[in-house]
């Protein structure tokens, strides 16, 4: 039958379930009335079609990567590994579709992608009934048992087809790569989104702290961990194989958690270097030529890149575990050492800034425009925001004077964007947010930090320091879930 609801027609038909009649919803045709539904085919024919209806047509579209019988063949492999009768039989299935999977085109992998997404979700009039007994169960004693059977009714078939990937050899590097590549197909088709959700879940609870090894990294490891360091640095490029014997050295320290599952593999390292004081430039840190630092004398330990290497594992919390079983080594190893920081990019700023500095240059009042305009060399009056973005694009951050008007704008604004700046509730930078969900608090502005293009480009050459007081970590992170960042003294007298 149709129904009218709010101007929309509906088609529904009614299923019999344990908890008796239930209407389940066939088509919906949004903001369509029944009589205009006969206009509908040609803006229906413009959307892809569900893998529900290829599976029950013989002809594929021109866009469609596998035809509606080599579909049907994909599912039914995917049934048998589902339904084989032990794990030692769906494994060997499940390695020989990863052997198809390595072999298929990108089109055809997003059609694999859809078949688990569409083809292995819960059952919704299971969910329906178990959701209804709960409500009726509700307070009584029988309400264990209800949630108990609504819990088991939310579980898709898709998760145990799933974990049986996972069960052959390299199924656990199929799954962390299909994910990887899932990733970046997401954004254009929301169909994926279960698929994603799935293996995210699942991915949390196969590399929990428990399963997780801290090993350190030194020139000495294997020469293919060492290719690995090189390939997925992504704070600050390494340049040479000198480079890379700079920053394992002696006098350095470098750890990445690895799984049993993925050997020789490190899922997230962080490098470590040493001083007498917290690190305040990059430059003296990646000097190959530099003399090696004095660990009897050592009382600092700076964080200076953490990276990952899976994008597979998005989602999946690392750093927070890393850290603390870091500082718990270098504890142990090098007792002498206090005082843990890191020396941190500012990845989002420069972007900000250019949003926002039409506005923020506007908004001085005319005192300090002049002298921001004098600092700059502009003879414009008043400045533009444009105006002084290019000025500072052009500029020899280097030589300017501590007490530059534009040094104290530019430190100026880097405080309110790390203090102020928020984005549902966390703070806007990624990488302040890392390390301020871990406890952290801003400690210093360090001015002409990195002048390398990157460096430039992102921040203009400014970094940061975020200091780890140990004690201090719980009453950090209760201030940020208030939307307090915790903040040194001086970094908060730079605020406006």
């Amino acid at each position: 039958m149709s129904v009218c609801v709010h101007g929309v027609w509906v088609r529904c038909r009614c299923v019999t379930t344990d908890c008796g009649f239930i209407p389940k919803l066939v088509c919906v045709r949004t903001g369509l009335t029944e009589s205009a539904t006969s206009t509908a085919p040609e803006a229906a024919a413009a959307q892809p079609r569900s893998t529900r209806t290829r599976l029950a047509v013989s002809l594929r579209r021109s866009e469609e990567a596998l035809s509606p019988r080599a579909l049907r063949k994909l599912l039914a492999d995917l049934h048998g590994i589902a339904e084989a009768r032990s794990d030692v039989e769906a494994a060997k299935q499940a390695e020989h579709l990863a052997h198809w999977y390595a072999q298929a085109c990108p089109a055809e992998r997003q059609d694999f992608w859809l078949l688990l997404a569409e083809q292995f979700a819960p059952d919704a009039e299971l969910i329906e009934c178990a959701r209804l007994q709960l409500d009726g169960a509700w307070g009584t004693q029988e309400q264990g048992a209800a949630e108990v059977r609504l819990r088991r009714a939310l579980a898709s078939p898709r998760g145990r087809l799933l974990q049986r990937f996972a069960a052959f050899e390299q199924g656990m590097r199929f799954l962390v790569d299909l994910r990887g590549e899932l990733l970046q197909a997401l954004p254009g088709d929301r169909r994926l989104l279960p698929l994603d959700a799935e293996l995210e879940a699942l991915f949390t609870s196969w590399f929990e702290l428990g399963s997780l090894r801290l090993d350190r990294i030194s020139w000495d490891s294997p020469a293919s961990l060492v290719e690995q360091l090189i390939q997925y640095e992504a704070v600050h490029d390494i340049t040479s194989w000198a480079d890379v014997k700079n920053r394992l050295d002696a006098d350095r320290r470098c750890y990445g958690f690895f799984h049993p599952r993925l050997p020789g593999v490190p899922l997230i390292f962080v490098e470590v270097a040493f001083g007498e004081r917290m690190a305040d430039h990059m430059a003296p840190l990646l000097d190959e030529h530099a003399e090696p630092a004095d660990l009897a004398r050592a009382t600092h330990a700076v964080f200076y890149s953490i990276s990952n290497t899976q994008p597979g594992l998005k989602g999946v919390s690392f750093g927070d575990s890393l850290i603390k079983r870091v500082v718990e080594a270098l504890q142990q190893d090098l007792p002498n050492v206090k005082h843990f920081a890191t020396l941190s990019p500012l990845p989002g700023f420069a972007r900000w800034l250019r949003a926002q500095a039409p506005e923020r240059v506007a908004a001085l009042p005319t005192k300090a425009r002049q002298a921001l305009a004098d600092a700059l060399g502009l003879e414009a009056e008043p400045p533009t925001g444009e105006a002084v973005l290019q000025a500072l694009d052009q500029a020899d951050l280097a030589s300017w004077h501590e007490k530059s008007a534009a040094r104290a704008w530019l430190l100026q604004m880097a405080a309110h964007y790390l203090v102020r700046e928020f984005s549902r509730g966390k703070p806007l930078d990624p990488v302040a947010r890392f390390h301020l969900g871990n406890g952290a608090c801003v400690e210093r502005l360090n001015w002409a930090a990195d002048l390398s293009v990157k460096g430039r480009r992102q921040s203009w050459g400014l970094m940061v320091n975020y200091l780890y007081d140990l004690k201090r970590l719980d009453k950090h992170r209760q201030a940020l879930a208030q939307e307090q960042v915790p903040a040194s003294k001086a970094v908060l007298a730079r605020l406006d």
